[in-house]
């Protein structure tokens, strides 16, 4: 296959144990040999599974992307706490686990099912005045947080061993895997956190997997190992053909194909108002809806969002020659489990 220079698209990275995602950009930029590129939601170093990466122009929607709902898979410790919510900081607290059982643990999950708060860890990428929220906790100063809606959709309970005897000799501890699916900006740490404080013993995450970014699954994940040994052998049609074109990447919105003359228009800023929709028979979208706007052939022009009374404001335009975007976004997300 001859070189592709302008290589374009998302890439669907089971990430390791061990980097932090930041470490993963920078060896799929190497990998891929390009100039552009972008996660849609970091993961903890010591967190493993989906890490889509964004290429090229796919850098644009990396936003769009990381606004999907999240599907992990966590691995709870029940007797003890850590300063930074996981197994990688220190143990704040060891108590004996009373009251720790698989009924109850059932009856917990259930109230961190729908909108919840949550108060977002020091050790978190989250910004205060400018300062990453980590930052200041490795200098030990802890910053007042205010807390934050999230929506977890499903709190499911997989496996209840215990009790186990603790590594140290201590009084022995409880091990939970749950599977949860959720919102954006949802900490698992924290969940671990909170559900041990609930319990009084305390909780730390102790092992976490992310299964599912919004339309990307970890059964389409590839190692970093793989991308690497096909870089190193120059099989570039390998690394093409795990490269997931936009409009796979953004399959969750909803779809409106325009005719050659609105598309140009679009690559040139034109919002769609009433009269468009009318002519292209778009179905009412309701406030708030973002939908992708496409040619005939199916490739992404823009990303669009309804105002809910018949405009579809573009938010980001891809096309060459027209606008890159009518506002502001930030193509990374926040850090967070």
């Amino acid at each position: 296959m001859a070189e592709k220079l302008d290589w374009s698209g998302v890439v669907v990275v089971n990430k390791p144990s061990g980097p932090t995602s930041f470490d993963v950009v920078r060896r799929v930029k190497t990998i891929f040999k390009v100039k552009r590129c972008g996660h849609t939601g970091t993961l903890d170093p010591t967190a493993t599974g989906v890490l889509p990466i964004c290429i090229g122009n796919a850098t644009k929607v990396a936003g769009f992307i990381s606004d999907g709902e999240k599907e992990y898979e966590a691995l709870i410790r029940f007797g003890e706490s850590t300063d930074t919510q996981d197994a990688a900081g220190k143990t704040l607290t060891r108590a004996p686990c009373e009251g720790v059982t698989e009924a109850r643990l059932l009856e917990e999950l259930r109230g961190f099912v729908g909108l919840i708060e949550q108060t977002p860890p020091m050790y978190s990428a989250r910004k205060i005045d400018g300062q990453r929220l980590y930052a200041l906790a490795r200098q030990g100063v802890e910053v007042e947080r205010a807390p934050r809606s999230v929506f977890v959709e499903s709190a499911e309970l997989k496996s209840f061993t215990g009790p186990l005897p603790h590594p140290d000799g201590g009084s022995p501890v409880f091990d939970a895997s749950i599977y949860v699916r959720c919102s954006k900006g949802t900490y698992l740490r924290t969940m671990a956190h909170d559900l041990g404080e609930r319990f009084g013993c305390g909780a730390h995450l102790r092992g976490l997997r992310r299964t599912r970014v919004g339309a990307f699954g970890i059964e389409e994940a590839v190692g970093l190992d793989q991308l690497m040994t096909w870089n190193k052998a120059g099989q570039r049609d390998e690394l093409a053909r795990v490269l997931m074109p936009l409009s796979r990447a953004l399959e969750d919105l909803a779809e409106l194909r325009l005719d050659p003359a609105l598309a140009k228009r679009v690559s040139h800023g034109h919002t769609l108002g009433p009269a468009d929709l009318s002519r292209l028979r778009a179905p009412p979208y309701p406030r708030g809806r973002k939908v992708r706007l496409t040619t005939g052939d199916g490739d992404v022009l823009a990303v669009a969002e309804s105002d809910g009374v018949g405009t579809l404001k573009l938010l980001r335009v891809l096309s060459e020659g027209g606008i890159e975007s009518s506002g502001e976004r930030d193509s990374s997300s926040e850090s967070h489990d």
